[in-house]
Parts: structure tokens; C-alpha cells; sequence
């Protein structure tokens, strides 16, 4: 029979193996304290006065038991790996401190995953530069420009870049300071001007700020500003375009049903 779980815990946080294989039972007791419960659930604990995080996995279809039971890496354990490969290209991102993935028949079906990390430091995410002050605004859209331009030269495309994933903070120097997260979606392959401009077309931005995005972005991929800028509005326009049908849609089936 396989094993019912199946974990893995880095240097330097082995004092927290007990607390890793303790986290079925801490969830199903409801401990911790509940910041986001939606398909996945995070909660924070606090473990010997360190603070850290877990990402419970929801559920995956009967067909993804199989699949993540014998084929695929768990999306926890995708994330740490993604974690350590973007440190090693400079990149910040929460450190992983483990997974833990559950099984149940036997262990023949995959049942869910758990993500643990350190808690970021960092205050500011990435929408709160649309509905904050924040005076190093223009900064930190640079630094995520520099940012998207150093994976996607890589052959990264993180599938989920959007404002509640990127985390920032002005150290005193005033350098930014950038960790990403939500990481287990990432594409390998070479990305291409079009593919790297869709990629930061979810970020809101202001006129200002997607100027701003465009030229660091181009700079930094040896790219043309000008190019960049009109795919980053042409792309926006779209996903405008496109939420404009849906809520015109939503407000005619309302009147159908009225």
C-alpha cells in the first residue's frame, strides 16, 4: 500500500516537522486564524514565535486524484519548487518552509495539499498602489516591471501576475523590495514581447503607471517602448471590452427573468 502522506521539509526549518504533519488535524479542528477561505484556504499560526503560513489545496475533481496521486507534482509542492527556482534567479518570494500531501484509499487517491511559508514582511500589495498613497508608487510599478522582464527572459511566465500576488515594501535605502506569490501556476518556454505584455495586462494601472510598466518593461527586454505601450492598451482595451459584454449580459438575463 502507499503512504497515506508524503512531506518535505527544508534547511533551515526542520524544527517545524511536527507542526507540518500535524496540519489534517489542525484544520479539521479549525486552528489557526482564517485570512482567505474561498476554493483554497490560508491560515496563519504562530509556531514558537515564528509566524507562518498555510495554503490548504482544495479538493481536486476524481479525475485529478488520479492524476496528482501518480503523475503530477501537487500544486504545494509545485510551489516550493517554484519558490526556490525563483531565488535563484534573485527573485523574492515568502520562503517555503514545507509541504504535506494526503491520501486517502489506501493511498492510491491524492486528497489535498498543504504550503507552508514564512509570513511575508513586505505591507503594500500591489492594489493598494490604485486606492493608497503611497509615495513610492512609481518605484514599485518599476520594480515589478524589472521583475516580469527577469522571469520572462528566463522562460517564466507566472500565470496568475496580478494584484493580489505581488507584495512590496520600500527598504530604507529606497530600493523596493518585491516577493510574489500564489506560485504553483508557472509556464516554461520562451515568452515573447506579445505573451510578456499579456501577461501584466492584469495589473490596474493608472495612465501614469502603465507608462511607467511599458518603457522599464521594454528596457529591460531590449524591446521598443512604443510597442510595448500600445499592447499593454491594446490589451487592456480588450479585457475591458470583454467585461463590458459579460456585465451587459448579466444586466439582460436579470431583465429576461424580471
Amino acid at each position: 500500500m502507499l503512504h497515506p502522506h508524503t512531506f518535505e521539509i527544508y534547511e533551515p526549518y526542520d524544527h517545524f516537522r511536527e507542526f507540518l504533519l500535524s496540519l489534517p488535524q489542525r484544520f479539521s479542528r479549525g486552528e489557526g486564524e482564517c485570512i482567505y477561505k474561498g476554493r483554497n484556504e490560508l491560515r496563519v499560526f504562530t509556531i514558537n514565535g515564528t509566524r507562518l503560513v498555510v495554503k490548504s489545496f482544495g479538493r481536486p475533481h476524481f479525475i485529478n486524484q488520479l492524476v496528482y496521486g501518480f503523475l503530477r507534482p501537487s500544486k504545494a509542492r509545485r510551489s516550493c519548487e517554484h519558490a526556490h527556482l525563483l531565488a535563484s534567479l534573485g527573485i523574492g518570494s515568502p520562503a517555503p518552509v514545507g509541504y504535506i500531501n494526503v491520501r486517502t484509499a489506501g493511498g492510491l487517491l491524492f486528497d489535498r495539499s498543504f504550503l507552508v511559508t514564512l509570513e511575508s514582511t513586505c505591507p503594500v500589495v500591489y492594489r493598494d498602489l490604485l486606492t493608497q498613497h503611497i509615495p513610492w508608487c512609481l518605484d514599485a510599478v518599476r520594480e515589478v516591471a524589472r521583475t516580469a522582464a527577469r522571469l520572462h527572459d528566463n522562460g517564466l511566465l507566472h500565470k496568475d501576475f496580478s494584484r493580489g500576488n505581488i507584495l512590496l515594501d520600500q527598504r530604507p535605502d529606497g530600493t523596493i523590495r518585491l516577493e510574489l506569490i500564489d506560485l504553483n501556476r508557472m509556464r516554461r518556454g520562451p515568452v515573447s514581447l506579445q505573451a510578456g505584455c499579456h501577461n501584466l495586462e492584469r495589473l490596474p494601472v493608472t495612465p501614469e503607471m502603465q507608462e511607467v510598466l511599458a518603457t522599464t518593461y521594454a528596457a529591460a527586454r531590449h524591446f521598443e517602448p512604443q510597442e510595448c505601450l500600445r499592447l499593454l492598451r491594446s490589451f487592456r482595451s480588450q479585457q475591458h471590452d470583454h467585461m463590458a459584454e459579460e456585465c451587459a449580459s448579466a444586466a439582460s438575463s436579470r431583465g429576461g427573468e424580471a
